[in-house]
């Protein structure tokens, strides 16, 4: 059974098993504003969703991660979903994400709506990777 809440600080050893590009810091925002959440299958969590403000004022889903075992099982769309819904419920009229051009999860955000909004290129940086695209979806 699908369930989704904020993450708390008991769920840090949980969290840092999927998110390896998140700080310590960055983790305690993300409890204290309530902006990242443990996506579980009854009581086992399976999964983790976070985002943040896009020029301060545009939720930006920045990642959402489940086990393998639990992925094409539906727990992702349930999240974006209830993540969506919450962000509409707030006042917002629109979402964003990113994903790297050469990764699937472009399928994953356009069969739920997102269309392709421009793309950022990062070659000969620091944190040279594969064009990064973004996406949007009016709520």
């Amino acid at each position: 059974m699908y369930n989704m809440h904020y993450v708390s600080e008991s769920d840090r050893p949980f969290w840092f098993m999927l998110d390896a590009h998140m700080s310590e810091r960055e983790f305690e925002l993300k409890v204290r504003d309530k902006r990242g959440y443990i996506i579980s299958n009854g009581e086992k969590p399976i999964g983790i969703l976070r985002y943040n403000l896009f020029w301060d004022n545009t939720p930006f889903l920045t990642l959402i991660h489940l086990e393998e075992a639990h992925q094409r099982r539906g727990f992702g769309k349930q999240a974006i979903l209830q993540w969506e819904a919450e962000m509409r419920t707030l006042g917002y009229k629109l979402v964003l994400t990113s994903t790297q051009v050469n990764e699937p999860a472009q399928h994953f955000y356009r069969a739920l709506g997102y269309i392709d909004k421009g793309a950022l290129f990062l070659d000969h940086t620091p944190i040279e990777q594969p064009q990064e695209m973004f996406m949007l979806k009016i709520l």
